[in-house]
C-alpha cells in the first residue's frame, strides 16, 4: 500500500526550478518508495546501496554519469559516492537551465550536507522527507493516541502493525551497528547503546551532556560528539529555547526529542500502548509526537522549522513557540481531555511577554474531542488537528 506524501507538491515545484533536487531523511523513511512511486516511470534509478554501482561510481564517475543523457535520473545514498558531486557540478553547469535532471537521496545529514553545499551550492534544492505525519497516517490509527505511540510514524509499522515489535529491534540494532560507525568512528558501542538508551529516558528533557558523561563513563566532548550522530542520523531533535537575542538561542541548553515515539518506547522498555499513555512517560512521549509533528509539517512545505521552547525566570514553561513570519504561536501541549485555565497560565505569560508579536491566539494541544474557545485569547485543539491547523498558518 502506497501512502501519497505531504512531501509530493513541494519536490514538483522544486523539479521545475532547480537543475538538481536532494532529498534527506532517515533510513527508511520512505525515501525510495515514494520516488519510485512517483517518478520512477519517467526517471532512470540507481541506488548506491549495490556495491557493484558504488564501485563502477568510484572508479569511472564520468562514465557512470555519461549513461544518463536522455531522461532524468534518481540517485539514491549518494552519501556513499560523495566524490561524484564535483562532477556532478559539472554536469549541472553546462545545463543549467534544465530543471529536473538530476534527484538524489541521502541518510545522512552533517557530513552530506557539507559536501553537497562545497560542490553544489546555488545548483541543488534541499528538502527532506521525514516518517508519516499525522496528515498521512491511516485513520484508525490516528484516532487511538495509543496506537501511534506505540506503532509509531515509520511507513513499514505504521501500514503493518504487526511487524512493530521485529521491525522496531531490528532497525535499533541496524543504526547502532551501520550508520553510528559511518558517521563517527565509534568503537565502544556497548557504551554508545547505553547512551542511546539514557536519551530515550531523558526525552522531553533539557540535554545535560555533563550528566550523561558521567553516568556513560565517557567524556563531555565524546557525549557531545555522540549527540551530533543522534541529530545527523534523524534519530533525533534539539529544541532550543526561545530568546529575541539570537545568540543566546545558540549558547542555551536544548532540550532532546526523537523524531518517532515508538522508538522511545521500545527503548525505555513500555508494555504496550495504553501503558506508555497511562505511565510516567505518558507526558512527555505524548508532547515529543506533537513536536515531532511541527517539524514534519515545516519540512513537507520545504521551509525550517521555525519552533522553540520557552520558559520564565519564574518557572513557567510554554512547550512549543511557532513563529511563521513575524508572528509566534505559543502552544501548549497536555495529554488531558480536561483544560482548566491552569493549562493556559503559561500561554497568558508569554503573550504578555510578547506584545504584539505573539498576535495569533494561543493553543492548547489535547485530547478534548471539538476544538474549544478559552479564556484570554487562546482556545483547546485536539491533537489530531494540530498539523492541519499548522499546515493552514504556513501556507497563510
Amino acid at each position: 500500500m502506497y501512502v501519497r506524501r505531504l512531501l509530493f507538491s513541494t519536490v514538483k515545484k522544486a523539479l521545475s526550478l532547480f537543475p538538481a533536487l536532494l532529498i534527506t531523511g532517515p533510513r527508511q523513511s520512505g525515501k525510495t518508495t515514494f520516488l519510485l512511486q512517483e517518478f520512477g516511470n519517467r526517471f532512470d534509478y540507481v541506488s548506491f546501496d549495490d556495491p557493484l554501482e558504488r564501485d563502477i561510481a568510484l572508479e569511472d564517475p564520468n562514465g557512470f554519469l555519461n549513461r544518463f543523457k536522455a531522461k532524468p535520473v534518481i540517485l539514491d545514498e549518494i552519501q556513499y559516492v560523495p566524490h561524484l558531486l564535483p562532477y556532478l557540478k559539472i554536469r549541472i553547469d553546462k545545463e543549467r537551465n534544465r530543471a529536473g535532471k538530476w534527484l538524489l537521496t541521502g541518510s545522512q545529514q552533517f557530513q552530506l550536507m557539507k559536501n553537497v553545499s562545497e560542490s553544489l551550492a546555488g545548483r541543488i534544492a534541499l528538502l527532506e522527507l521525514l516518517p508519516f505525519s499525522l496528515l498521512e497516517a491511516k485513520p484508525d490509527s490516528v484516532n487511538l493516541l495509543e496506537s501511534v505511540l506505540w506503532v509509531g510514524e515509520y511507513p513499514e509499522p505504521s501500514l503493518n502493525p504487526e511487524k512493530r515489535d521485529l521491525w522496531l529491534r531490528s532497525y535499533i540494532q541496524t543504526y547502532v551497528e551501520r550508520d553510528v560507525r559511518q558517521l563517527q568512528n565509534i568503537k565502544d558501542l556497548r557504551s554508545f547503546e547505553t547512551f542511546l538508551g539514557l536519551c530515550a529516558a531523558y526525552h522531553g528533557q533539557t540535554f545535560n551532556a555533563a550528566a550523561l558523561s558521567r553516568k556513560c563513563g565517557v567524556s563531555l566532548p565524546t557525549i557531545k560528539a555522540w549527540a551530533g550522530v543522534l541529530e545527523a542520523s534523524y534519530l533525533c531533535q534539539f529544541l532550543s529555547p526561545y530568546f529575541n537575542n539570537y545568540g543566546k538561542r545558540l549558547v542555551k541548553t536544548p532540550k532532546l526529542y526523537f523524531i518517532d515515539p515508538a522508538i522511545v518506547c521500545t527503548l525505555t522498555r513500555q508494555p504496550n500502548g495504553e501503558a506508555a499513555v497511562t505511565g510516567a512517560m505518558g507526558g512527555v512521549l505524548f508532547e515529543g509526537l506533537i513536536i515531532s509533528e511541527a517539524y514534519k509539517v515545516f519540512a513537507a512545505a520545504g521551509k525550517n522549522a521555525d519552533i522553540f521552547f520557552w520558559r520564565s525566570r519564574d518557572g513557567l514553561e510554554v512547550d512549543l513557540i511557532i513563529q511563521i513570519g513575524n508572528t509566534l504561536h505559543p502552544v501548549e501541549i497536555k495529554l488531558t481531555a480536561t483544560p482548566t485555565l491552569k493549562h493556559i497560565e503559561p500561554l497568558k505569560k508569554f503573550a504578555a511577554l510578547a506584545g504584539k508579536r505573539a498576535e495569533g491566539k494561543g493553543i492548547l494541544v489535547c485530547r478534548i474531542e471539538k476544538t474549544t474557545p478559552l479564556p484570554s485569547n487562546t482556545m483547546a485543539l485536539p491533537w489530531q488537528e494540530f498539523p492541519k491547523w499548522l499546515k493552514a498558518r504556513i501556507k497563510a
